[in-house]
C-alpha cells in the first residue's frame, strides 16, 4: 500500500472524490489547486484526499474519501495522520470543514480535531440538491480544527509534496 501525490488529470478520480463531496461543481473550487493524496493498492485507488492552503498557516483537508467496500478498516484515518505529518513543517493548524452529521464529527473528533465553527446554512445555498447523511440533511459547514506543531509526536513524516510517489 502506498500513497501517492496527484499532479495531473485529477479528474480522474472525480467518482471517488464525488462520496466525499457529491456536487461536482463544489469539487471543481479546489480540485486543481489542491494537493490530491491517493491512498492505493496494487494500482487500485482506496482513498483519496484533498488538501488546500487558504492562508498562511492554514491547511485545511476539502475533501477525505474512502471506497465503501474499504470503509471502516482504518484508510481515513491513515489519511489524516499522514496530512498531519505532511503539513506540520509548514501550517500550524489543520482544518476540515464538514456537514453536521453522525458519520463525519465523530469520526474527526476521534481523530483529535476540535470544533471551530459554523457556517450557517452552507448546504441549502450552495448545493444545487439537498444533501442528506446519515439519515439527516445537512445544513451547516461545521468546521473543525486541529494545532500542528513540530514537536507533536510521530514527526519524520515526508514534507509536502513527498507522498512517498508522485504521478
Amino acid at each position: 500500500m502506498e500513497m501517492i501525490q496527484i499532479w495531473e488529470e485529477k479528474k480522474r478520480f472525480l467518482p471517488l472524490l464525488l462520496l466525499g463531496d457529491e456536487q461536482e461543481s463544489m469539487i471543481d473550487r479546489y480540485l486543481e489547486q489542491g494537493d490530491l493524496y491517493v491512498l492505493q493498492d496494487g494500482g487500485k485507488a482506496l482513498a483519496v484526499c484533498v488538501v488546500t492552503c487558504p492562508a498562511i498557516g492554514v491547511a485545511e483537508i476539502k475533501n477525505l474519501a474512502v471506497e465503501p467496500c474499504h470503509q471502516r478498516q482504518g484508510y481515513g484515518r491513515r489519511l489524516v495522520e499522514f496530512v498531519r505529518q505532511t503539513y506540520r513543517a509548514r501550517c500550524h493548524t489543520l482544518l476540515v470543514g464538514t456537514g453536521d452529521s453522525p458519520l463525519t464529527i465523530p469520526f474527526y473528533q476521534a481523530c483529535g480535531f476540535q470544533e471551530s465553527h459554523r457556517v450557517q446554512n452552507f448546504f441549502l445555498e450552495h448545493y444545487d440538491h439537498p444533501i442528506w447523511e446519515g439519515g439527516q440533511r445537512l445544513t451547516d459547514l461545521v468546521y473543525l480544527r486541529m494545532e500542528l506543531s513540530p514537536g507533536q509526536p510521530g514527526s519524520g513524516g515526508p514534507g509536502p509534496g513527498q507522498a512517498g510517489g508522485a504521478e
